[in-house]
């Protein structure tokens, strides 16, 4: 209470006295007004780093407002400090700020770039949280936690990146890993990764003139390229920025756009994405050698597009390990779809496109040519292999021809289906029974034939295919099946 006292000249001894009570509205609807939604510590990391920025809370209204509680939350909220007003603390309590008034919050980060990404992760985010009457509001506090080459860099908020290059190339040499953080548009552009590159992509939801997406984006315009040059030695690395392995679908993937390419991915390891690789119509994709595995959806997924791929590895993807539709023109040689812990199908192949699921406007029909050899298409269904020609026999869209594959089939024999599979389609095919030897072991991820594997041996020669995904030979005359060569 504020006691005034005032001498008036109404009389001698006479004073006037008030008490002024300060009033806080206890509306959740009034809530605080921010400067900012999102504080960047835009700073460049050499060594061990304190960085400290500010914001501003405003109080917009008639009434004064008392924040109940400030603090961070966040899993990495530990390697932030807050300062508000001069109060600091893991919990700030009962800030008062004055009608049309504001204060400023001081936000403090300690990094070491020098410890490793287990307890200093490449992107280090928390919130400042806000408890108003109830109301709880968040600004969001980003900062880098390691030597590494952000896209974009730290000094841009915008977390949508262009790169062009006049129709030239740019190459990603630095040793030091490449983070993006947010999305990578390529155009007028080939984006080289040489052997040994590491590429961090940081997932979650986006919210901006894109429109709501998962971020962590990979996406070709028409005259954009990737050009993946790993070897067996240097393999490149694509993933998300997060230490534990094997987990799914951190960030959205790589889209290659409609008529881009060709792309080429020689000896990459990609995981984590909730759709691996995506290649749209009119597309051209060269694969060899790469793994991809632990993705939300499926592996590889082509419409209308022109894929070859060889001496790869497909696991733990929650959807089909390679998904061929709408058409296209495809090649896969000696590589293992290995499609357990999901009910969808090892490899999917298709010849039309329906605007809606229930394609009650029709289905538009492409020509599909596909060309699978000395393969393993397996998993833990019934059918791991499926096909889908909605012309007719006579139009001969559906244009598929196997060769020594090892499969999982049942419906797809039905009479409705492909009773002549074997006769006709898949020749010299092996049917893969569960209490078969293949693998090492299976539940480990290990993916190499076994000693007394069903897959030894069994292949057709191929010209031009002389190593497997780890460079072994293969033999000249009785190749193994799938992407590895057995190893004495």
């Amino acid at each position: 209470c504020i006691l005034v006292i005032s001498a008036v000249i109404l009389g001698p001894g006479f004073f006037m006295t008030s008490c002024y009570k300060e009033k806080f509205s206890t509306d959740s609807k009034d809530s605080l007004s921010f400067s900012l939604d999102t504080l960047t510590f835009d700073t460049v990391l050499t060594e061990i780093s304190t960085v400290t920025r500010y914001f501003k809370v405003y109080n917009r209204y008639d009434l004064s407002l008392r924040i109940d509680q400030i603090k961070l939350t966040g899993l990495n909220a530990g390697f932030f400090r807050l300062n508000v007003d001069g109060f600091t603390g893991d919990i700030i309590q009962d800030v008062e700020i004055m009608p049309g008034d504001s204060i400023y919050v001081f936000a403090e980060a300690l990094i070491d770039p020098d410890q490793p990404v287990s307890i200093s992760p490449f992107i280090l985010e928390a919130e400042a949280s806000f408890t108003t009457n109830g109301n709880v509001q968040e600004v969001k506090l980003i900062a880098w936690g390691q030597n590494a080459n952000y896209i974009p860099g730290p000094d841009q908020p915008n977390r949508i990146s262009l790169l062009t290059c006049d129709l030239g190339e740019e190459t990603w040499d630095d040793p030091r890993p490449y983070v993006l953080y947010g999305t990578l548009l390529i155009d007028s552009c080939t984006l080289v990764l040489p052997p040994g590159t590491r590429l961090y992509v940081h997932g979650g939801i986006a919210n901006n003139q894109l429109g709501i997406y998962n971020e962590g984006l990979i996406y070709t315009f028409p005259k954009g390229k990737l050009s993946v040059q790993g070897t067996a030695s240097e393999p490149v690395i694509i993933r998300d920025d997060r230490i534990e392995p094997d987990h799914l679908g951190e960030w959205a993937g790589i889209r290659l756009g409609p008529e881009s390419g060709p792309h080429t991915f020689s000896h990459m390891e990609l995981s984590s994405a909730i759709a691996g690789i995506t290649a749209d119509s009119a597309t051209t994709v060269i694969m060899d050698h790469s793994k991809l595995s632990y993705t939300g959806g499926p592996g590889f997924y082509a419409r209308h597009a022109k894929a070859t791929i060889s001496n790869s590895l497909f696991y733990e993807n929650g959807g089909q390990a390679v998904a061929l539709t709408y058409g296209g023109d495809y090649e896969l040689t000696y590589c293992t779809l290995a499609s357990f812990g999901n009910d969808a199908e090892a490899l999917l192949m298709t010849d039309f496109y329906c605007s809606d699921p229930l394609c009650s406007e029709g289905a538009q029909l492409f020509q599909f040519t596909g060309r699978i050899d000395n393969s393993i298409l397996i998993g833990s269904s019934t059918d791991e292999v499926w096909m889908v020609d909605a012309g007719t026999p006579e139009m001969g869209l559906l244009d598929v021809m196997m060769h020594n594959n090892m499969v999982v089939v049942d419906d797809l024999l039905d009479e409705d289906n492909y009773p002549g599979f074997f006769e006709t389609i898949c020749m010299d095919c092996f049917e893969y029974k569960f209490s078969d030897t293949l693998f090492v072991d299976l539940f480990k991820d290990d993916y190499h034939l076994d000693t007394m594997s069903v897959a030894e041996m069994k292949g057709r020669p191929l010209p031009g295919f002389t190593d497997d995904l780890e460079g072994h030979t293969r033999d000249l005359l009785l190749p193994d099946l799938g992407c590895y060569e057995f190893q004495e």
